[in-house]
């Protein structure tokens, strides 16, 4: 699998589209905007109120959340600006960033109408500062502005995933993940697949921005050491339950649901924390676990299947064909069904935000 070219979410603005599947990954901003907007405080007093500041939303897919992000960076910039007493608002260049099949023309065209609502003041005579918007399409695990260039880095929901399916000494049978009971060499692929890559992000941005540049990441993760345990690998193992099951209908071929592996790795605070001291580029002020609960209104998993087929849809359709999509996610809301229906089952996604600053 080439995750470059196959990794993107359901683009455009229909029903399975990522734009109406992603609430969830609203919420989550939502939850992170204080500490957001401490690490905006603390940069733009650092720089001694600055004329102009870059940003870089990294891992930005598309719709509404895209310019929610910018939204709120831009907002809380002008807040802080209000709140010491500064006339003049700073000039914005905000870079948008994603895999280079993201649907970046959808986000292009909310832009224009996104830009008229900035000129609307949050204080009388006061407008919002000025933005620039620039589309950057390419892997963040490799070098995409220039040195030294960028003030603020977020990047929300987009960390987990790997820049590729880690290299497995033995098949990972009957998962498309890490799973309970993968073998302990492909836990191991994983995890060092992540470490890499986590690592190798780290050096790119260090090269890219500034001395006291301010950096707030958010990943799916976990709390437990375990990588297998159920708070993370819990969505995927049912829809590995759902393709094993048309394996042994014969609507799958077993090699092909043999050779499909998720390239994701959902790391616990504790793995963080240790590849930020490990790389020695940024200073962490920040780092939080908290829980975004899932099934409350969704009694049928209707709402969770569709997120997760427009966050998945991609990447089987690329490995399977289209020809089993429908019957793949029509089998797969009703698994999620099930399991909503047993009792004192939820399911959460577990988020670990660290907030960064880069060394002088």
């Amino acid at each position: 699998m080439d995750v470059i070219e196959v990794l993107r979410m359901n683009g455009g603005d229909g029903d399975n589209s990522y734009s109406n599947n992603s609430l969830i990954q609203r919420k989550v901003i939502s939850m992170t905007k204080p500490i957001i907007e401490d690490a905006l405080a603390n940069l733009y007093c650092a720089m001694n109120f600055p004329k102009t500041i870059v940003m870089a939303d990294l891992g930005c897919s598309s719709g509404p959340n895209t310019l929610l992000v910018a939204s709120e960076l831009i907002k809380s910039i002008d807040k802080i600006r209000l709140k010491l007493g500064h006339d003049e608002s700073p000039e914005i260049q905000f870079y948008l960033n994603d895999l280079p099949h993201n649907d970046f023309n959808t986000i292009f065209r909310l832009v224009s109408k996104f830009q008229k609502n900035l000129t609307q003041p949050m204080e009388p005579n006061s407008p919002l500062p000025p933005c620039y918007f620039s589309g950057v399409p390419g892997s963040f695990y490799t070098r995409l502005f220039l040195s030294k260039s960028l003030h603020f880095v977020h990047s929300s929901y987009s960390l987990m995933w790997l820049s590729q399916v880690p290299e497995m000494e033995n098949t990972n049978k009957g998962n498309i993940y890490i799973s309970k009971t993968s073998p302990p060499s492909v836990i191991k692929a994983y995890h060092a697949q992540f470490q890499r890559d986590f690592l190798m992000f780290l050096k790119c941005r260090a090269e890219e921005m500034v001395s006291g540049g301010r950096m707030v990441l958010t990943t799916l993760g976990r709390r437990s050491d375990d990588p297998c345990s159920k708070e993370c690998c819990y969505l995927w193992d049912l829809l590995a339950e759902t393709l094993n099951n048309m394996v042994v209908e014969g609507l799958i071929k077993e090699e092909k649901m043999d050779s499909f592996n998720i390239p994701q790795y959902l790391p616990s605070h504790k793995e963080v924390s240790n590849e930020v001291n490990k790389e020695g580029s940024f200073v962490i002020d920040r780092l939080e676990v908290f829980e975004v609960k899932l099934s409350e209104e969704d009694a049928q998993g209707t709402d969770m299947g569709k997120t997760m087929r427009a966050v998945a849809e991609p990447l089987l359709l690329s490995h399977f064909g289209e020809s089993i999509i429908e019957e793949v996610f029509t089998r797969y809301t009703n698994v999620l069904k099930n399991h909503l229906s047993l009792k004192d089952s939820k399911l959460v996604n577990v988020c670990v935000t660290v907030s960064m600053t880069r060394k002088g």
